[in-house]
């Protein structure tokens, strides 16, 4: 890959790579002031060079196409410290899905399609504007702020692993979610996240966060770690929508963890983060424990945060996202009990998306 301008709306579109994701995180409160937050991603890979675990075989069994779209949601009840997580293996998309001029995805899940299915969508409705609908959410979220370029122009480059990555760190949200049975009104704020990169999946481990503080400041910086070594990257919006870079920062865990009883893997769930050459130190907390998404072989945690400390000698105080992804388990979803199993889910997956084309 080049390095090139970020050219928008043009980009927010697919582009020919092996990954490209499209990411939304937010906080929202209802009339009651009670807080929830969400996470909704849309991936796309093309399948024979992304590499990713059970995903080549499955979809070229199933289709001739070149790529092979899947999607995670989550929603979260903060109070009650409960998350509803959606994951899908594989997504089917509409005829008219990437054809539009701005981006407009819809997808289902055709494993669940055989009980009636709900379908999902991501469409930019006007420049900056976007709506988000899953089983849990319909959300419209306003651009507030320009966009955050990570690496300062947009391009990065982590362990040698090149890619094209933005944000949107302040969208204006308002919406409705499904809380048990009942949908309700809710307001709030939220962040987008669009990367795209010519490399294949390796079980490397990053620990990310997207942070929003409440004077206006927004923070991007991620830890990838690939067992030879560390790089970082660290980006901040201002109030102003101005931006500065840093080029390191240390990722203290602190001493309260969370074990999955699915996967074995512990995920730290408190952190400090200390971003010298900016005058930044952070300590993020997580808001429920259990924010483990488990996707064929692949398992993260990714959730809800509080984040307090200093910038500049200032305190401020905020809300954000982790995600911690690589971390060491003993789970292997397709072939925990041989190729018995992983033969059984592959001929599952493959007849439901068959079968709903008829």
């Amino acid at each position: 890959m080049k390095p090139r301008p970020i050219v928008l709306p043009n980009d927010m579109n697919p582009h020919d790579t092996f990954i490209e994701w499209w990411y939304f995180n937010g906080r929202l409160k209802d009339n009651n002031g009670n807080e929830y937050a969400f996470m909704d991603c849309l991936f796309r890979a093309n399948a024979s060079k992304v590499k990713i675990p059970y995903l080549k075989d499955i979809f070229a069994r199933a289709s001739s196409g070149k790529y092979v779209l899947f999607a995670h949601s989550t929603l979260v009840d903060i109070a009650q410290k409960k998350a509803v997580k959606d994951v899908q293996n594989i997504s089917l998309a509409s005829r008219d899905s990437f054809t539009r001029p701005l981006f407009y995805a819809s997808y289902i899940d055709p494993v669940a399609a055989a009980g009636g299915f709900v379908a999902h969508e991501i469409a930019e409705t006007a420049l900056g504007t976007f709506h988000i609908k899953t089983e849990t959410m319909d959300l419209v979220m306003r651009s507030k702020k320009t966009p955050m370029l990570e690496g300062g122009n947009g391009f990065i480059t982590v362990r040698e692993r090149e890619s094209f990555y933005y944000s949107l760190t302040n969208l204006e949200t308002t919406g409705t979610i499904r809380v048990g049975s009942k949908w309700i009104s809710v307001a709030g704020k939220s962040w987008m996240d669009h990367q795209l990169a010519d490399v294949a999946y390796e079980k490397n481990q990053w620990t990310w966060f997207s942070l929003q503080f409440d004077d206006g400041t927004d923070i991007m910086c991620v830890e990838y770690n690939d067992g030879k070594g560390k790089d970082y990257v660290v980006d901040i919006l201002d109030v102003r929508g101005r931006g500065l870079h840093a080029s390191s920062a240390t990722f203290t865990p602190g001493t309260e963890k969370w074990k999955s009883k699915t996967t074995k893997a512990e995920y730290p769930l408190t952190w400090n983060i200390s971003i010298a050459e900016k005058n930044i130190s952070l300590k993020t907390s997580a808001l429920i424990p259990d924010g483990e998404m488990i996707f064929g072989a692949i398992n993260y945690w990714e959730g809800p945060i509080s984040v307090a400390g200093t910038i500049g000698g200032k305190k401020v105080k905020g809300v954000g996202f982790m995600e911690l992804a690589g971390y060491p388990s003993n789970y292997n979803f397709l072939f925990l009990a041989g190729k018995k199993v992983n033969a059984r889910v592959q001929e599952e997956i493959v007849a439901r998306i068959k079968g709903f084309f008829g």
